[in-house]
């Protein structure tokens, strides 16, 4: 049985990033996936990069162009572009001197070993001191929703948000089971596509983005509802059925029951934690109510040697969140381990809609519930020199303020380019300026970012 001292099961971004600089330190390591089109990880190769693709191509469709050829086109220009990173992100692994990847199934044998069963039914054992799991998660498909777990697995015409950016035929209808970040996603882009997009929700309206302040949901689902997407709230979805190449949705809306057919559709209701298959029992390792695994500030697991990071944790769903976990990992067994999640800073959020919806820190109702004496201001995009002059007048930017510190606690941007300018809020916020520095500073002109002048230029 070969020897590690580290075996990571997973590709992902902080696994493929913590076998460099574990070879760095000397270390031979063992990276195993299960899958070779993942070699790199979800954001890679199903999640954020090609997600964020087929937006922009979305974004650019020329008009009177022929939607279906510009789509196909679109899909294709995009399995090509992530098969390029899948192969990349292959080799910085599997050529550095004391790596290896592994392809297979991996579970626990026991506390230090892994079983690896490969794709022509074979087995083999690995020894790792340490053993860090990075098995991300998977898309959660509703149990209660009759038929749809089955129709689901059979493919076309009900897809997840991982397989239905590999459809190369266009739809002229979309159905979208869920109203989170990713449904919002999607919606977005299918729209913009010139796709006739539908969203259930079981919900009510009023809690649309209820994690939300209430101005910036309202503009959110106006904005939106603007573009051509249609929401149907407190729609109990009972039954999924495929006829004839549609897909039919069975909800119930005030003891009615309502058939809406369509090409395609997406189940978007969230992620959960890949752990299932892990035969995590066999070390000793506990998950949470939600399938994650429990760690503690270091990312340990209740087995000290056990580590586990991205996704399969419990924490937030982002890459960079991932990258970040690699960080204390790397504090933890080469640095001083002064970096945990204790003390991990401010992170933002950006979801790809259109425009872009970024937010960081705590919401108006959030800062108030914990106690704070805040001051808010309120911008509407319309008002940005920028913006009118580049027709991108949609949206509203809200900041929440400490009355008594003058520390930013939380932003929400809903307009162009808000993805790239919460990056500027960040950087203050973890370096707990004061709002007067982002209020006082000089930005270039005319440019989006420079609208922070006035956004806190309203607080008093």
């Amino acid at each position: 049985m070969e020897k590690f001292d580290t075996i990571i099961i997973g590709f992902g971004k902080a696994g493929k990033t913590l076998a460099n600089f574990l070879n760095k330190k000397g270390e031979t390591v063992a990276l195993i996936e299960q899958s070779p089109k993942m070699y790199g990880g979800t954001c890679i190769n199903v999640a954020c990069l090609p997600s964020k693709n087929l937006i922009i191509a979305a974004e650019r469709k020329p008009e009177n162009t022929d939607n279906s050829q510009y789509y196909t086109q679109a899909v294709q220009n995009k399995k090509a572009i992530i098969s390029q990173l899948n192969q990349g992100n292959y080799h910085n692994v599997a050529d550095l001197d004391k790596a290896q990847v592994i392809d297979g199934r991996a579970f626990f044998k026991d506390p230090h070993t892994i079983t690896i069963k490969t794709d022509s039914n074979a087995s083999l054992d690995v020894y790792g001191n340490k053993i860090i799991i990075n098995t991300g998660s998977l898309p959660t498909i509703p149990e209660k929703i009759e038929n749809l777990s089955e129709l689901v697995k059979k493919g076309k015409p009900f897809y997840t948000s991982e397989t239905l950016m590999d459809e190369e035929n266009y739809p002229e209808t979309l159905t979208i089971i869920g109203d989170g970040f990713i449904g919002l996603e999607f919606a977005s882009m299918f729209n913009q596509f010139g796709t006739q997009v539908t969203i259930l929700s079981h919900h009510k309206q009023s809690a649309f983005l209820a994690k939300e302040d209430t101005e910036v949901a309202e503009a959110v689902y106006t904005a939106m509802v603007s573009q051509g997407i249609k929401f149907i709230f407190e729609a109990h979805t009972v039954k999924a059925q495929a006829k004839e190449g549609q897909a039919i949705l069975s909800y119930k809306q005030n003891e009615e029951e309502i058939d809406i057919v369509s090409e395609a559709v997406l189940v978007a209701v969230g992620r959960h934690a890949n752990t299932q298959g892990l035969a995590l029992e066999n070390a000793g390792v506990e998950i949470n109510d939600n399938q994650s695994i429990k760690i503690n500030k270091y990312l340990q697991t209740t087995q000290d040697h056990i580590f586990a990071v991205g996704d399969v944790n419990g924490g937030p769903q982002h890459t960079y969140i991932s990258l970040d976990d690699n960080r204390i990992l790397q504090s933890y067994l080469y640095g001083d381990k002064s970096y945990h999640l204790d003390n991990r800073k401010q992170t933002p959020s950006a979801t790809f809609i259109e425009p872009p919806l970024a937010s960081v820190g705590l919401t108006e109702k959030q800062a108030t519930a914990a106690g704070y004496q805040i001051k808010t201001a309120v911008l509407e995009v319309k008002d940005i020199p920028k913006a009118k002059i580049a027709y991108r007048t949609t949206g509203i930017y809200k900041a929440v303020v400490d009355a008594q510190t003058n520390q930013i606690l939380g932003v929400r941007l809903f307009g162009e380019e808000a993805h790239e300018m919460i990056n500027i809020v960040v950087t203050a916020m973890n370096a707990n300026l004061p709002y007067t520095d982002l209020r006082d500073q000089i930005y270039t002109h005319p440019t989006m970012s420079e609208a922070l002048n006035d956004l806190f230029g309203k607080i008093e």
